[in-house]
């Protein structure tokens, strides 16, 4: 099973959102991912708790947590998207940097529009890995 990490610098924002939207579209027979900052907030952004939810998406009760060595260990791929240089280097891990501007503070149709560039690359990676969910996922 793959296993992938987003990363950012607060975990507040654009990796939850990632984390979300792809596990929302993977298989999750086959691929899972989580979050992580190199320093984290004390919560998600509101505005991006607000966007998730207009796509059923609930970060409410999601927490901001730290990226260390020893998590990314636990994962084949670790996603930046904005800590740089404060990334852990992992010998062995593939990493893939995606240059996604910061939500934090912004409007929502700003941050609608940054939803909209992280799905677009979730998709195009759940393509790459061969790991994209193959039907809907059933409801209730």
């Amino acid at each position: 099973m793959l296993h992938l990490i987003f990363a950012c610098t607060h975990n507040a924002g654009r990796s939850q959102m990632a984390a979300a939207l792809f596990n929302s579209m993977c298989d999750p027979e086959r691929a899972g991912a989580s979050s992580a900052g190199t320093a984290p907030a004390d919560r998600v952004h509101p505005e991006v708790v607000e966007v998730m939810r207009e796509i059923g998406i609930d970060l409410s009760r999601a927490s901001p947590r730290r990226l260390t060595s020893e998590l990314a260990s636990t994962a084949e791929l670790l996603v930046t998207m904005g800590c740089s240089e404060e990334c852990p280097f992992v010998p062995g891990l593939r990493k893939l940097d995606w240059p996604i501007p910061d939500p934090k503070d912004q409007p929502l149709e700003r941050v609608r529009e940054i939803r909209g560039q992280i799905a677009e690359l979730v998709r195009d990676l759940l393509v790459a890995e061969g790991v994209q969910r193959t039907s809907a996922p059933r409801s209730g």
